[in-house]
């Protein structure tokens, strides 16, 4: 579970009594897509008939655009998750970071998810020799695409929820 038990009013929109903008929430739902899609490559090398992960990264770059209800891109994001139901090791943990990439239009707090479960695709996909290395590199590409307007913001809620994310960002 990457779900905090008390909730960051930062991470919550206006709507549902946090202090989260649209703009911001926009902000972090496309780091989680980005996040999620470098490693898409590892399910689809598996598993390449299969779209769903793929329709859910789009789903929430579409939502972003208000193309998409929440409750459309949410149900992408399950649907990516189901594809992961079967498969094992990288591919699994790509199609989970599709999932919680779509389903940031929901709640906010998935960005970690896509984020986490996209570093442990690599770490997977890599010798058990390689793979911290491998998660710090992924974690460190990651950062590096965080916007200033939301660094700060995510930098923070990875020391926060580190030890429920697996500690993925530890670097």
């Amino acid at each position: 579970m990457i779900l905090p038990k008390v909730r960051d009013p930062r991470l919550v929109t206006v709507r549902r009594g946090g202090t989260m903008t649209d703009k911001t929430h926009r902000a972090l739902a496309l780091w989680a897509a980005a996040c999620a899609e470098r490693v898409l490559p590892l399910f689809e090398a598996e598993n390449p008939n299969d779209w769903r992960p793929r329709h859910a990264i789009e789903r929430i770059r579409a939502w972003t655009r208000g193309e998409f209800a929440m409750m459309e891109t949410r149900e992408a994001g399950g649907h990516a998750m189901g594809a992961a139901r079967d498969m094992r090791g990288a591919a699994r943990f790509a199609a989970y970071a599709a999932g919680q990439a779509a389903v940031v239009a929901h709640v906010a707090e998935h960005d970690l998810g896509a984020a986490a479960y996209a570093i442990k695709s690599v770490r997977a996909s890599v010798p058990a020799r390689d793979n911290d290395e491998a998660g710090r590199l992924e974690c460190q590409w990651q950062r590096d695409q965080l916007t200033d307007d939301i660094r700060d913001l995510v930098l923070e809620d990875q020391r926060r929820r580190n030890d429920i994310c697996w500690s993925v960002f530890a670097f």
